[in-house]
């Protein structure tokens, strides 16, 4: 295991250096292929190549130029995916294998620029096909080696029909891990994939699945025009505190958010709990509705025609609905301790309130809620926990002030 040093070309030397990831020694003939495919896609998309990386030391980093003059740098984990008929596997299965060094068993963390500069992927490609699957590198650090991403052949002719697909990855039976939505594309879509993954890094997987959607090819299908509930907003009347700070306009300070992934990502991140702030406080009989900022906490409090405090944990939505057109929340926490499994999974009085947010179904900040203890339960393998297989089913109401109210009364 060795490392090598990080700069983006062009970056100045005064810059501090960026931290190394982690490189491996594999075979350069087994993954020169990926590494071409890679290089091929981005110059066929007209960018210039400012550094090509040794097929013989994983993962890839890969700095170019696009012809808008945007430079733009990766850090790929790229492996080999094929269709290869596997014994009790079924044979319409294709897989990558996550493999660099031998099978130690531990866990090894897959590296995200701090600096913003690089843009981590973690994929399987198949050159023979000339089409790449992408899973999603914030969920799989850390990860182990000689574990297998699969998915089907029918993914595979949506990817070589619309050159861009996106799915949940179908998971085996009593697998309970969090669910994921694996992103592919033809060599076409390549440096798609690249922008994907460095606008939707951080997202919850509902929202990464919507952002995927919104960036299939025009030419491949046309998707509904999002209608968001916005409302006008009148124009201030005086310069925010904030922007007087940075001396800059409040648009100036927005444009900065836009231009600045990691800017944007943790603005995103509490835009669904401000909206539920903005939707409770409007209920009548509400008072003191505030956001919480307490790390694995419920999200939001607020006390109901003079009760005592009510605690809202708000929960995105996935993109894919049940066939009964129901929303599904994948309700779980992304890791649990060693020493219990059980706790990924929440208890019914870790809040009060649940408020699942359909803006990854609707387009819309919309909200229902739902009594935790109401829900169903885990089952004895955890007893006391919740299900994570969860649907927005009749037990949600969209009233907030009937479901306040049953929270009081207990």
């Amino acid at each position: 295991m060795t490392s090598s040093s990080l700069r983006l070309a062009g970056e100045s030397t005064t810059t501090p250096s960026v931290v190394n990831p982690h490189t491996y020694k594999v075979s350069p003939r087994d993954r020169e292929p990926l590494v071409e495919f890679m290089l091929s896609a981005l110059r066929r998309d007209g960018c210039r190549i400012i550094h090509a990386p040794d097929p013989g030391e994983a993962p890839y980093r890969i700095t170019f130029e696009t012809p808008q003059g945007e430079r733009i740098g990766v850090i790929a984990y790229a492996f080999l995916a094929n269709a290869k008929v596997t014994k009790n596997r079924p044979a319409d299965e294709h897989r990558f294998q996550v493999k660099y060094g031998s099978k130690d068993g531990r866990l090894h963390r897959l590296w995200q620029d701090p600096y913003g500069l690089y843009v981590t992927l973690f994929l399987g490609i198949d050159p023979e096909l000339g089409v790449f699957v992408g899973g999603d590198p914030v969920l799989h650090n850390p990860t182990r080696f000689f574990i297998s991403i699969e998915f089907k052949r029918a993914h595979v002719d949506e990817i070589l029909k619309c050159r861009w697909n996106a799915w949940e990855r179908d998971r085996r039976m009593g697998d309970n891990s969090p669910i994921e939505v694996l992103v592919g594309g033809t060599a076409q879509s390549f440096l798609r994939f690249i922008r994907f993954e460095r606008e939707a890094l951080g997202e919850d997987q509902g929202h990464r699945q919507l952002i995927a959607e919104r960036l299939v090819p025009p030419e491949a299908t046309s998707l509904l025009a999002a209608t968001p509930d916005v409302r006008p907003i009148a124009p201030p009347d005086h310069l925010h505190a904030l922007a007087r700070e940075f001396e800059l306009s409040e648009a100036e300070v927005l444009d900065l958010i836009a231009s600045a992934r990691r800017l944007k990502m943790a603005v995103r991140g509490w835009v669904a709990e401000e909206h539920l702030v903005r939707r409770l406080s409007e209920v009548p009989g509400v008072s003191d509705c505030a956001r919480l900022d307490e790390e694995g906490g419920p999200d939001v409090s607020l006390r109901f025609e003079g009760s005592r405090p009510i605690t809202i944990e708000c929960k995105n939505v996935l993109r894919k609905t049940t066939s009964a057109g129901l929303a599904r929340i994948d309700f779980q926490r992304t890791r649990a301790s060693k020493a219990d499994p059980c706790s990924r999974y929440y208890r019914p009085d870790d809040f009060d309130v649940l408020a699942a947010c359909l803006h990854a179904v609707t387009l819309r900040w919309e909200f229902s809620y739902a009594i935790p203890r109401r829900l169903d339960s885990y089952g004895p393998r955890c007893p006391g926990k919740l299900s994570n297989n969860v649907r927005v089913d009749e037990r949600w109401s969209e009233e907030a002030a009937a479901v306040l109210r049953a929270a009081v009364a207990g």
